[in-house]
């Protein structure tokens, strides 16, 4: 297992990062007539608003944590979507928490896909959230949407808080990315280790593929008020347990790859004999206990009533990271527990 402490600091500085050409593009305004929106995947996913008069501004998304697990694949489906998307991170100037960053990367934009950098229940997120969200309605940025986890309680206040703000808003709830398992820390258990070391028992959840909430957010996007003050929740098309999951790597990766499931409390010391922060291990094991307790063993329509198609199968996903070499083996470094970003 690898430091935690170093890998999860490291993690949340990656998701806020886009690079300077990424930046330079993402707020470059195009020429451009209506379209029908795309998805990733080249699903039709809505009309994007236009004048229709040639040579009219596109519509500007703000997408934060454009080089994230989901803000990438949000900024790439907007594009394909025909949106201009404006990179919000660290690297172009914009802080989740200071909010005298907010104002220039929200101005002159029509709307925003939010995603809180550590995880939308973590303490403080729900101020943030509902601060930058009024100061975006504040500046005429009125269609909001925020990430959400599927079955956090600790998520609820910042939800709440942004259907308060008047913005045109709609939650995206999200089953566990099936992503989790080939971007991030625990990729580096299975490669260096052969294991993952988890607190999820044996409960089953129906692991999500990240292009299908992008390709959700970017429907959400380019509907109009269709979806304004909803919430959709999103899940794969199949429940598995973790050791299920990782069965499925294994088959795909062609290696022998293993599960073992840990306590809650042991997994909480292991990252704190790592360095993570007390106040970080108990907002990790507080979410963990709740998301894991078993209330999401259950599916939900949220992709395809949104999309018109089934949502991607967690084997579909094996394959193709296995033939990129996502889990092939290679040499142990520092190991420790890691917790998945969302």
């Amino acid at each position: 297992m690898t430091n935690t402490a170093e890998k999860t600091r490291t993690e949340n500085r990656k998701a806020e990062q886009v690079t300077a050409q990424e930046a330079k593009t993402g707020n470059t305004e195009t020429e451009g007539v209506e379209i029908e929106g795309v998805g990733t995947d080249g699903v039709q996913t809505g009309s994007v608003p236009r004048s229709g008069a040639r040579g009219a501004r596109r519509a500007t998304v703000v997408v934060t944590g454009a080089s994230g697990r989901t803000g990438s694949r949000v900024a790439r489906a907007a594009r394909a979507a025909g949106l201009s998307v404006r990179a919000a991170s660290r690297a172009t100037g914009f802080d989740w928490w200071d909010d005298s960053t907010w104002e220039p990367t929200l101005r002159g934009a029509d709307a925003a896909y939010l995603a809180v950098p550590s995880d939308v229940g973590a303490p403080g997120a729900a101020e943030a959230v509902g601060a930058l969200a009024r100061r975006a309605v504040g500046l005429g940025v009125r269609r909001l949407v925020l990430l959400s986890a599927r079955g956090e309680d600790q998520a609820l206040p910042a939800e709440e808080a942004l259907h308060a703000s008047g913005a045109r808003s709609t939650v995206v709830r999200s089953a566990w990315f099936a992503q989790n398992f080939s971007e991030g820390p625990l990729v580096e258990e299975l490669r260096e280790r052969g294991e993952l070391v988890f607190p999820a028992g044996e409960v089953r959840e129906p692991f999500v593929d990240v292009r299908d909430v992008a390709d959700v957010v970017v429907a959400v996007l380019t509907s109009g008020d269709r979806y304004a003050g909803r919430t959709l929740t999103l899940t794969g098309p199949r429940l598995l347990t973790f050791g299920e999951a990782v069965a499925e790597i294994a088959r795909a990766a062609g290696r022998t790859l293993a599960y073992r499931p840990v306590p809650t409390r042991d997994y909480g010391r292991a990252l704190a004999g790592f360095g993570v922060p007390q106040q970080e291990v108990e907002a990790l094991t507080a979410v963990f206990d709740t998301l894991l307790d078993g209330r999401n063993a259950h599916l939900c329509d949220g992709v395809r009533a949104v999309l018109g198609r089934e949502p991607r199968d967690f084997a579909d996903f094996a394959r193709e990271e296995a033939a990129t070499g996502t889990w092939r083996a290679r040499a142990a470094g520092t190991e420790g527990h890691a917790a998945p970003l969302r």
